[in-house]
Order: structure tokens, then sequence, then C-alpha cells
């Protein structure tokens, strides 16, 4: 699947601000340390615990699931960032465990993994924050965690942000890791991240996992605004299967050690940055959806606001009727009307279009069937795009990602904990 357009390079505002590119993900920016090990709680020697840490407290920000069934981890997050005042030394997370429906000892667990961290870095335990993902009602093995917790803080370095992207994945077919240079009138700093995600996966806040840093020097005021901001039309849209999970956390840390401040005048490009390497990463949840062979991009216009474009662009990313047409590559364009009009929100049929692959299917009231061959054509890729237009003259837009349902999300699902 190749990668739409998502500003990760070019210039941004004017010849002053650049976005490009560069290597390193969550540890690019200045400031940045972590480890990634094997501690015990997947089988055989799969990474499963990994740190990330700051030279001294930071600023940081965070966005949670909105599921009411929020793990131990997202409330103690929760819990730290408002006792700190957003900030933080590090990010400690564990995969193959959810520790999520655990009750008092779940709680407990959370506590001691960030007491733990704390103690080998020398900090509060309300400087660090916690994550953790995988199977939900397990308990962790504290026996095996507490030392991996310890080993990990004792390796800490600069080159291991390819295993810490490795070492929060669980059912994820490969790494997600982006990070890239921002060059502003005033110098220029690093945004990198990671992410994991592949089922359970239509975040109302943020998405399953993901981990980002900079930097740029930043009040914890503003860092928070810019998380929010750029998730909205990143992580935020995207849908793999319309589930939202107990665990869903997105966690951003900025260090500052480039000198670069960022108030109001530099706060449009730090939001670009971030939300270049948030879209990547989100988009590669996308395409590592379990059992994903298409990347879907819908794309819906002339909304009356855009939060209905948002909300019809969901509606029809989540259709399983869609999703199981896009895998077959049958342009069944009735099955996304029926989608976008019960979406609850302003819909012309009189007035509506439907393109597939910028092949017109339908056109206000009428069907184009005699161009279904060409549509046809275009789903049999790995990269689909679908376009509605909602016919209510309000010029309003939004776009979201999904992935097409093929029978091998429903196996590996089926086979989730057996």
């Amino acid at each position: 699947m190749s990668r739409p357009d998502s500003g990760a390079t070019g210039t941004i505002g004017s010849h002053e601000d650049a976005i490009a590119a560069v290597g390193g993900g969550v540890i690019a920016a200045q400031g940045f340390v972590s480890a990634a090990l094997h501690c015990g709680i997947k089988a055989g020697d799969a990474l499963d615990l990994a740190v990330i840490a700051a030279d001294r407290t930071v600023a940081a920000a965070g966005i949670f699931t909105t599921n009411l069934a929020q793990a131990p981890p997202v409330r103690l997050c929760r819990q730290h960032l408002a006792e700190t005042g957003g900030r933080a030394r590090a990010i400690v997370v564990n995969s193959g465990c959810a520790n999520a429906c655990t009750g008092a000892a779940g709680e407990a667990a959370a506590a001691r993994m960030a007491a733990e961290t704390a103690a080998a870095l020398g900090c509060p335990p309300t400087n660090v924050l916690v994550a953790s993902t995988g199977v939900i009602g397990v308990a962790l093995p504290m026996d095996r965690l507490v030392p991996g917790i310890r080993r990990a803080v004792a390796g800490l370095g600069r080159n291991t942000g390819h295993e810490t992207a490795r070492a929060i994945m669980t059912t994820d077919t490969f790494p997600k890791e982006h990070a890239v240079r921002v060059t502003s009138a005033r110098g220029a700093f690093t945004v990198g991240g990671i992410a994991k995600g592949a089922g359970m996966i239509e975040p109302n806040m943020a998405t399953m996992l993901a981990f980002l840093t900079t930097d740029a020097a930043v009040p914890p005021a503003l860092l928070d605004r810019a998380l929010r901001e750029s998730a909205r039309d990143t992580f935020n849209a995207i849908t793999v299967d319309g589930d939202g999970s107990t665990n869903d956390s997105v966690l951003v840390l900025a260090s500052g050690a480039t000198g670069v401040e960022i108030d109001k005048d530099l706060y449009p490009i730090l939001l670009a940055g971030m939300r270049a390497v948030s879209l990547e990463l989100a988009l590669d949840v996308v395409r590592g959806g379990e059992g994903a062979t298409k990347l879907v991009t819908v794309r819906v216009h002339d909304a009356a606001s855009g939060d209905d474009a948002r909300r019809v662009a969901r509606t029809i990313a989540n259709s399983l009727l869609v999703k199981t047409a896009v895998h077959g590559a049958d342009p069944n364009w009735g099955r996304i009307v029926a989608a976008s009009g019960r979406a609850g929100v302003a819909f012309e049929i009189a007035q509506a279009t439907v393109h597939v692959g910028g092949v017109l299917l339908f056109e206000r009231g009428v069907p184009h069937d005699d161009a279904s061959p060409l549509a046809e054509q275009h789903l049999q890729g790995t990269d689909v795009r679908i376009e509605v237009g909602l016919g209510t003259g309000g010029g309003q837009e939004a776009t979201v990602w999904t992935c097409d349902l093929s029978a091998e999300y429903v196996r590996i699902n089926g086979e989730y904990r057996t």
C-alpha cells in the first residue's frame, strides 16, 4: 500500500518553515533515551517491555480513551498529569497484557510500574506515565515485570528507537515509527513517535497506544492543545473495526533540548510537525489492521459542518457491508449511499454524489452503473479512494481512513485468546 501525502516533507507556511522526514523514531528528538527488552510477559523471546525517558522532568500531555471501562494505566496517567500540572520524566509500557478489568490488583500493579521506574530514575512516581496493551482481564506478572523495569532503566540509550517500537506491538505485523525535523524561523527541532494497534481500533480521542517526543520547549498547556488538535484529523480519523479500546492512550513529552521556544507565533509549525508524525503513524495502524489488504480513504464533502462530514465518513468507514465490498472489489455504491443516509446528519440524496477511485457511480439520485468496470479495476488495488458529496451546499469536508474486512480478520479475532 502506498502512502498518501501526509505533509511529512515540503514547505510549511513560509520559506523559513519546513518539515522533512528523518530517522530515529521516538528518540530522534534530543534529550530522550529508551530501552526495550523481553521480561517474560510474551511467550518466547519477543520484546514486551519498553521505557522512554527524558534527561530531566519535562512538559507532558496525554489524551485517553473515552471508553468508560478504562484500564488502571489510563486512570493513573490522568491522575499523574493532573497532580504534576503536565510534567513527566518517563513512560513505561508493557505489551502482551492490558491490565484492564483487573480490579484493585490491577490498580496496584500500574502504581508499582510507576514506582519502580521512578526509583530507578531517581524521580517521584507521579513523574512516570504508564501504559499497557494486550489481553483484557489478565493480571500482570509482577515477579517478571519489576526486574524487567530495573534492567530496562539500566540499559537506557540513544540507539534503541526501532526496538522500542517493536516492544509495544501485540497483533501488529510491523513496527510503526516516524520522525520529522522541523525548521522554523527561530531554529530547528524534531518531533518523533511510535504507535501500536491492529485491532479493536476506532479511537474517539487518540489511538491504541502512541508516544510522541519533541526537543522543542513547549509549555504544558500549549503541548496539550497541540496534541488534541493534531489527533483530531490523524489518530481520531482512523478505524479498523469500530471498537474503542479500554487502554487507548497518546502521550507526548517535550524536552526543550534545542532551546527553540514554542509560543503563539511558532505554534502553527509545531502543530504541523506533530500532525505530520501522527498521520504517518495513524495510517500505518490502518495499513497494519488485522487481516487488512487495502488502505481505504473515505472523503466526505459538501457537508453542513465539519463534524457532520466526520460522522458520515466514519459511518461509511465502519460499515461492514462497505468494507467487505471493498475487499471483494465490488463497486457497490448502494452500500455507500445507505451508510451516508443513516449517519444521522443532513443528507440530500437528490444532490448527492459517490465516486470510487475518481469514477462517478451515483449522481443526484441516478446510478452510473456503466462506469462500474472502471471502479472495479480501482478496487482491485491496495489503495482505495471513496468520495461522497452530501449535497447540502454546506461546503464542509473531512477524511477518515480505514481498511477492508477479510476472512483473516475473523480468524485472528476468533482465535485471539485460544
